[in-house]
């Protein structure tokens, strides 16, 4: 039968309609039961795993049953008020809503069904953020449950002016969106772009909020992160408060935020909550390291291979004697290392916590140890890469981390074939490259360029909160003021 059938129906002819639709899935899945009351037929169905079993029995079948009067769809409605109650004449929106747990009410010839929110979902409890550790600041990540996610956020943000808009994606699992931001903050534009492109998606599923933000991304092929994806609800918290817009999926402990710009990937939440010149120390070493962990080992291959006169004499002896015994040219030399950390990488990722923490430091060891001895490789190019590898763990998303990892491996060939002029090529190619990524019509490289000196102090450092009244201008948010222009920083004894 068609799923747009209108009321009013007989209670078998709804029956039949409901059990075809779940002819597929086991008896015990569907209950539809059907009472007697004042003469009329009333029906009561859902997914019975999907139920808040005791709520149905108490709240509404009892005072269903019970009751001295006929009743009518709207009565049900309006005298057993348990929240979250509607009405509809629509088979497939019966259908649409049955699987998320939703209760149904059809009593006999009526042209409406009323429905009841009585899902009781399996949800894992609030637990430490596992890959954005925090040593200073709430130890609190998201979980599955959409609806924990958006009671943490509310608490974090007791604003009416928050804003968490609802939008359902997928036409064969439909998934719940919540599209976040503030009202009076955020720019318009960005939240009506952000808007458009979810609900113009037209798949049949989405996994996971990280499986949404590829699909609206500005572009497809770049290696490069166009949003931010975090675990912390204190940082979309703090990002939302700047303008910018959150997107929180059902069943993902994940949620993505943008616009987000090429230098949001080396902001850490610690930085909120230390002190500004420790904090600007930090964000200056992140960006190093991070660079540092991209040329380093190219820069040693081109270096050993065409530069040596970039060597000071007393190191040159030491560097000569250690690759003596090396019979590999300096490119495979350090291809075959790299290669190696990057498996003990990815085998302590995959292996249980104790197990691959012990793996990453005794087979780094080991194995280093072993390649040296057996002249495969040069003490120098171990402690390279060693450098290397610390210097990539720095950056607070491991999205990013992992960009430049594979990135190092381009920058090595080219370090191999051309020395430094192939290393500096390629950094001039991946420049350019940054400069044509968007994030949401948002420029990547913003405030280099287009250059906005005046939101230096937001990307590359930290300034004392009396000169950080405003927010940034890269992201155009509509009200810039974060605090009073008043001096009431300025401590004053009482005695004065």
């Amino acid at each position: 039968m068609k799923t747009n059938t209108i009321f009013p129906l007989q209670v078998n002819e709804l029956e039949i309609i409901i059990k075809s639709k779940f002819e597929n899935n086991s008896d015990e899945d569907l209950l539809f039961s059907v009472y007697e009351h004042k003469g009329k037929k009333i029906a009561v169905f859902g997914i019975s795993y999907l139920m808040d079993t005791n709520k149905l029995e108490s709240s509404l079948l009892t005072p269903l049953i019970s009751h001295s009067e006929p009743w009518t769809s709207i009565d049900v409605l309006n005298e057993i008020p348990l929240g979250n109650g509607s009405i509809t004449n629509s088979l497939k929106e019966v259908f649409n809503n049955i699987i998320f747990g939703e209760v149904f009410i059809y009593i006999e010839e009526e042209k409406e069904i009323v429905s009841y929110s009585l899902n009781e979902k399996e949800k894992r409890s609030l637990e430490k953020p596992e890959i954005e550790s925090v040593v200073i600041g709430p130890q609190l990540s998201f979980t599955e449950s959409l609806y924990t996610n958006l009671n943490v956020i509310r608490q974090l943000i007791p604003s009416t002016d928050l804003v968490m808009e609802k939008i359902i994606v997928g036409h064969a699992i439909p998934s719940e969106v919540r599209l976040i931001y503030m009202k009076s903050v955020a720019n318009e534009a960005d939240v009506n772009t952000m808007r458009q492109r979810i609900q113009d998606l037209d798949v049949d599923e989405i996994e996971d909020s990280t499986s949404l933000k590829i699909y609206i991304e500005d572009s497809s092929t770049t290696i490069f992160p166009q949003f931010y994806v975090t675990e912390l609800p204190t940082r979309l918290a703090y990002t939302i408060k700047e303008g910018k817009i959150g997107v929180l999926v059902e069943n993902s402990p994940n949620c993505f935020i943008g616009p987000s710009n090429f230098f949001s990937f080396f902001e850490s939440m610690e930085d909120v909550y230390l002190r500004w010149i420790p904090t600007s120390a930090f964000r200056l070493l992140r960006l190093f390291a991070t660079f540092a962990a991209l040329v380093l080992t190219p820069l040693y291959i081109a270096v050993v291979t065409f530069h040596y006169e970039l060597i000071p004499t007393a190191l040159i002896v030491s560097i000569g004697q250690s690759r003596a015994a090396v019979p590999f040219p300096p490119i495979l030399e350090a291809l075959l290392i790299e290669l190696m950390i990057e498996l003990l990488r990815e085998a302590g990722a995959r292996l249980p916590t104790k197990v691959g923490q012990t793996m990453g430091i005794v087979g780094g060891i080991v194995i280093g140890q072993a390649a040296v001895a057996a002249g495969l490789t040069s003490n120098i190019l171990i402690i390279v890469v060693a450098m290397s590898a610390l210097a990539s763990f720095t950056t607070p998303s491991y999205v990013i981390g992992t960009t430049f990892r594979v990135l190092r491996f381009p920058l090595m060939i080219l370090a191999g074939f051309y020395g430094i002029i192939g290393v500096m090529f390629g950094i001039c190619l991946l420049i350019i490259h940054l400069l044509r990524i968007k994030s949401i019509g948002r420029p990547y490289l913003t405030p280099i360029y287009p250059l906005k000196i005046k939101d230096f102090n937001k990307v590359f450092f930290r300034t004392p909160p009396a000169r950080n009244s405003k927010r940034a201008t890269m992201y155009r948010p509509k009200d810039r003021a974060r605090d009073s222009k008043q001096d009431a920083h300025k401590k004053r004894d009482i005695e004065e």
